[in-house]
């Protein structure tokens, strides 16, 4: 019996590239270049957008986006690979947080714009980052009691949030890209549209392996078509430059002041709610187990990469939703390949010239795989509901309300305006991600209070157990066949039926206690 549940045990679904599984140097290129070109759009966005907003050059802004891609390499690489206890050592790829969009122009804009605005902007973001570190460093004990804060309710809303307000941003880009001139342009969804069937129809009739880079082919494929047709424009790989080397401080030395640290320090709180959520959900996806200890790893990783990126010139840093999404996609669940897209990253930041190639993806092809990615982003959140009893009123109670408020901002945006809210106050709350995770953490202490353990540890004992209900069939025809084998009589078959039972009922208790 112990032989076949442990046959049993080891019959799922096994991924070809396993967590800890180093490939070979041309799968991890091509791999790695993959989840590069998947992150790519919601690496470069804050910087552009922020730039924008703080009127600074095109050199300047030129500058902004290649210290960010530099410092995302060197972060992803930190939190993928590891450095003694910092880093999940979990295939996560580090891009800067949305939810600091909002909080660093409020910041830049009342610092006046400009260069001047980025030296307020990095002091608080290297404080908060600090902060953040410091705070992953807290004693097993007082960190695990924190952690009870974000059961699987919390940390599965808060990813199903993420996926949410990040569709969106993925349907915008199919239409063009907020703000270009052809938005809306039907020639985008077309775009967006047939790289979209290509992916999906590769992930249904492709080999496993066309299946694991349909996102690579779709993205190179819609490309090329536009290029084809004179829609993808190369012109600016000819006027960049081919070096652009990133050094600390390259605005000026910081400037630390109050507010804006406190603005930052509650943006890493949202955050690490974000990453806590990423890292269960990608433990989920790549089947490690995932405890306190290594969200703490996950978090000291966030921590360092966004001091990092105060000295670089960079913004805040978190683990990236969408590539959790992708690694769902193309169930390849090798960490080093998140390694191999960190050094592609910092090439690329390296390369002004190559980070212009990429960046002439068209919006439409973009958004088409964008979509789809983000789409899953939502579904790993749903997977993780799926632990959480819902049919229990508080449970769907939290999702429900914490979900209608994620969707306030984009749905009653006039209520964040300087008409109705200080401006302080709606760059902190006009985030989807920011009342959505808010909303789940208050909701579930005043319904569930705080978990007795490690809160994901705990739903687990409460999980029906169906995965044993089936081995439970497999086992009995193993044992009938074991018997027939040895000659067994079948007298002492019915004795047996009665600690058959027994013997389910301890095995059904063992995954529970586990």
């Amino acid at each position: 019996m112990a032989r076949v549940a442990a046959r049993l045990s080891t019959s799922g679904e096994q991924s070809t590239h396993p967590v800890d599984e180093v490939l070979p140097l041309p799968k991890l290129a091509l791999y790695g270049f993959q989840h590069v070109l998947a992150f790519y759009a919601g690496a470069v966005i804050v910087p552009i957008i922020v730039g924008n907003a703080l009127k600074l050059s095109p050199q300047e802004l030129v500058y902004l986006i290649n210290a960010d891609l530099f410092t995302c390499g060197i972060a992803s690489i930190i939190q993928a690979f590891g450095i003694g206890r910092i880093g999940a050592r979990l295939p996560l790829i580090q891009g800067v947080t949305f939810t600091a969009v909002s909080p660093m122009i409020a910041i830049g804009l009342g610092a006046g714009g400009g260069t001047a605005a980025l030296l307020v902007i990095y002091g608080a973001v290297i404080t908060a980052g600090i902060a953040t570190f410091a705070f992953a460093w807290l004693p097993a004990k007082a960190f695990k009691t924190v952690m009870r804060l974000f059961p699987p309710v919390v940390t599965g809303t808060v990813i199903t949030v993420l996926g949410i307000v990040l569709i969106p941003v993925g349907l915008n880009d199919a239409a063009g890209g907020l703000g270009s001139p052809d938005f809306g342009d039907p020639k985008n969804f077309a775009y967006a549209g047939g790289t979209m069937l290509f992916i999906l129809v590769l992930m249904k009739i492709g080999r496993p392996f066309l299946s694991s880079i349909s996102i690579l082919l779709g993205l190179v494929v819609g490309t090329a078509v536009a290029f084809l047709l004179g829609d993808a424009k190369f012109g600016d790989v000819s006027q960049s430059d081919w070096i652009g080397v990133t050094t600390p401080f390259h605005f000026g030395m910081p400037k630390f002041e109050w507010f804006p640290i406190v603005l930052m320090l509650i943006v890493m709180l949202i955050t690490m709610v974000e990453t806590t959520g990423d890292t269960y959900a990608v433990g989920d996806i790549v089947g490690k187990e995932v405890d306190s200890e290594t969200v703490a790893r996950a978090l000291r990783a966030d921590g360092a990469a966004t001091a990092l990126g105060g000295v670089l010139n960079s913004f805040p840093y978190v683990a990236f939703a969408e590539n959790v999404g992708l690694v769902r996609m193309t169930k390849v669940k090798s960490r080093f390949v998140v390694v191999a897209a960190g050094v592609f990253m910092i090439i690329l930041g390296l390369l002004p010239k190559a980070a212009a190639i990429v960046a002439a993806v068209p919006h439409g092809v973009l958004g088409g795989a964008a979509t789809v990615m983000f789409g899953m982003v939502a579904l790993a959140g749903i997977q993780t509901l799926a632990k959480v009893d819902l049919k229990e009123e508080k449970n769907a109670l939290i999702v429900g309300v914490s979900l209608a408020f994620a969707l306030l901002p984009a749905t009653v945006p006039v209520f964040f305006s300087d008409k109705y809210m200080d401006g302080d106050l709606s760059s902190l709350l006009n985030s989807g991600v920011t009342l959505g995770a808010t909303a789940a953490i208050v909701l579930n202490l005043v319904f569930n209070g705080m978990g007795k353990d490690d809160a994901h540890d705990a739903p687990k004992a409460e999980l029906p157990l169906q995965p044993v209900a089936a081995p439970a069939g497999a086992e009995k025809a193993a044992d009938d066949a074991e018997k027939v084998s040895a000659g067994a009589e079948k007298a002492p078959v019915g004795a047996e039926k009665a600690p058959a039972g027994a013997e389910k009922a301890d095995e059904t208790e063992t995954p529970a206690s586990s």
